[in-house]
């Protein structure tokens, strides 16, 4: 785990309120100092869960979400501090991410049941990757080794495609995630990730395609 030493030296009581006001009145800078300034908070909180099978630094990530919600939804003419009130929001956003991950398979394989179709039946990543766009996806077939796919992922797709087809499929250890589960961690709409999602699909069937031909 990333030593709390790593991390910038917590804000006094005073600069912490003044930069609290400055961001409040929009001077937006002052959330990535608040932010940074906390980190070691966040690391603190995320000790009492090393005993959960999740990586430190992912923890440190969701910790981090907590974090920022906490910055952005505080309010200081409660008079509550800020550590305060961000360690309930980074323990509840650590906790929600465990229970959800709980729910899911740790893994999934691109040949696991991810849902269910109208019919009733399951449906495979590769499933979605074949039915969709036909056009394309008849060049695509189940045979496609799992591991050259990954490497598509990886070659062909920006890294916020990556990241929404990882969550989406479950091809992380965080599980499989719904796009309204997407969207509040990426902090974006339900329908940006939606058209991201059948963007970043789009080129693994093309690629998939064309290297068929």
């Amino acid at each position: 785990m990333t030593s709390t030493k790593s991390f910038p030296k917590p804000l006094t009581p005073k600069e912490e309120l003044e930069y609290l006001k400055k961001f409040k009145s929009g001077e937006t800078e002052f959330k990535t100092i608040l932010i940074e300034r906390n980190l070691r908070l966040v690391a603190h909180i995320v000790k009492k869960y090393t005993n959960y099978q999740e990586d430190a630094e992912d923890l440190i990530s969701i910790g981090t979400i907590g974090l920022i919600k906490a910055i952005e939804t505080y309010n200081i003419e409660k008079g509550t501090r800020l550590a305060t009130y961000a360690a309930r929001c980074i323990d509840n956003e650590i906790l929600m991410t465990l229970r959800a991950n709980k729910k899911n398979k740790s893994e999934v394989s691109l040949h696991d049941p991810i849902g269910i179709d109208k019919e009733g039946n399951e449906i495979t990543l590769m499933d979605i990757l074949g039915s969709e766009l036909d056009d394309v996806i008849d060049e695509v077939e189940l045979k496609i080794k799992i591991k050259k796919l990954y490497e598509k992922i990886n070659n062909i797709l920006t890294n916020r495609e990556k990241e929404i087809i990882e969550l989406r499929y479950g091809l992380t250890p965080s599980g499989y995630r719904t796009q309204r589960d997407i969207a509040k961690r990426l902090q974006i709409s339900r329908s940006y990730v939606s058209r991201i999602e059948k963007r970043a699909l789009k080129k693994l069937k093309k690629c998939l395609g064309s290297e068929r031909d």
